[in-house]
């Protein structure tokens, strides 16, 4: 499934985006759109095969550059990791079953309000990192708060880095649950 995200700021500064992809299950086309932080509007059409939504697809794209919407490429973006600290070094069924869960609640919140994506996770060295590429650090480190709170996982182990693109070891501590608190990978 090919997906076509874009964002643009709106002249009052809000960062918008627009994202369309194609559901092969339902045969839909899906257009999601709204300001980035916020929940989206979501719309469906039926499309009659794979080929003829390859082309809305590409009359999708056309239309949102023609307004003002473009791809922020990954180098652009920032890298936005939660981190749990795990009682193990190599972590147990639970701390697993804490990865699916954590990364199943950011997915979701993060897709529906254009926040960014879940690239990947990492399950070791006594910590659990979900790393997580976005075009707007602050909403992505607001998203995993609330998200993280309302899927009732353990915020006390709960920390939170944002680092650019281009040079993840320059993490910057975010959320801590102690003050004074470090973040390292």
């Amino acid at each position: 499934m090919s997906i076509v995200r874009m964002y643009r700021k709106s002249e009052d500064g809000v960062l918008q985006f627009r994202e369309s992809w194609y559901d092969e299950d339902d045969g839909q086309l899906v257009v999601n759109h709204g300001a980035v932080g916020h929940q989206s509007a979501t719309q469906e059409s039926d499309v009659a095969s794979a080929e003829a939504a390859e082309a809305l697809l590409a009359a999708f794209q056309e239309q949102c550059s023609q307004d003002g919407y473009t791809v922020i490429p990954p180098e652009e973006q920032y890298w936005v990791i939660a981190q749990y600290a795990l009682k193990t070094t190599e972590g147990t069924e639970r701390d697993r079953y804490l990865e699916r869960k954590a990364k199943d609640a950011i997915t979701s919140h993060f897709a529906w309000r254009g926040i960014g994506i879940v690239d990947r996770t990492e399950l070791g060295g006594g910590k659990l990192n979900i790393f997580t590429l976005a075009p707007d650090p602050a909403k992505a480190v607001a998203g995993i708060k609330a998200c993280l709170r309302d899927a009732r996982l353990d915020f006390t182990k709960l920390s939170i880095g944002v680092a650019p693109n281009q040079d993840p070891a320059a993490v910057k501590l975010k959320h801590s649950p102690q003050p004074g608190g470090t973040f390292a990978l």
